[in-house]
């Protein structure tokens, strides 16, 4: 466990990477969406969808870095790639909690003020009491989410080639456009609808913590191979 935190501390020499920079984006794009809101004549509720993924598409680019930037250091300091991968992960959950958060108390003022006053959200509109938490929650997996996107990118890249991750990406986006196309053209959109629906908030976040594990251990066994 020394090992792992000594990663942690490692991972965190660079805290503008890992703090600063998420919560500078997650600023700017909070005032930018306030501005929006402001600009929309209607009492109707008003939901700024866009800003708020800017911060957590952030990471993406934390998890690319993490491992593209900060591994060969580790392997020079004689760390194993266990002690890395899981020193990486428990920094990213540990900066994931603090964007979740920010939005939790986003959401509380939010369900305070009515939509600060104008009927206008920028994390998820209409939660409240018990749902708040499970917000937070979801924020923090989608986070977590694309961080583990950024760093199996990495890893895939460092093990096979820059050819290899294109080529990847680029079936797994045919793959997903055929899956679409497939849902609508066999009149099933409903359906896939209704089980998100069906799922709820927490359900269809359970889910997504669920990937995450499945891509830390996959992003794991791409590790153990890669050269320094």
């Amino acid at each position: 466990m020394t090992r792992v935190v000594t990663v942690m501390r490692l991972q965190f020499v660079n805290r503008r990477t890992y703090v600063g920079m998420p919560l500078v984006i997650l600023s700017g794009a909070f005032l930018l969406a306030i501005l929006i809101l402001l600009l929309v004549p209607t009492d109707e509720l008003k939901f700024a969808g866009g800003a708020v993924a800017a911060p957590l598409w952030y990471f993406s680019v934390v998890g690319w870095q993490a491992l593209a930037l900060t591994f060969p250091f580790s392997q020079a300091m004689s760390t194993t790639r266990r002690d890395f991968h899981l020193g990486t992960l428990l920094t990213a959950a540990t900066t994931a909690g603090i964007l979740a958060t920010f939005y939790l108390v986003i959401s509380l003022i939010e369900a305070a003020t009515g939509g600060w006053g104008m009927n206008g959200y920028f994390t998820i509109p209409g939660l409240s009491g018990s749902q708040l938490p499970v917000a937070a929650l979801s924020y923090f997996v989608v986070a977590c989410l694309l961080f583990l996107f950024g760093y199996t990118c990495a890893a895939i890249a460092k093990r096979w080639g820059g050819v290899v991750l294109t080529s990847v990406l680029t079936g797994l986006s045919i793959v997903l456009a055929l899956a679409i196309i497939l849902v609508i053209r066999s009149g099933s959109w409903g359906t896939v609808v209704t089980w998100f629906v069906t799922q709820g908030l927490l359900g269809t976040t359970l889910w997504g913590l669920l990937l995450a594990v499945l891509m830390a251990y996959g992003s794991y066994l791409m590790i153990r191979r890669v050269e320094h």
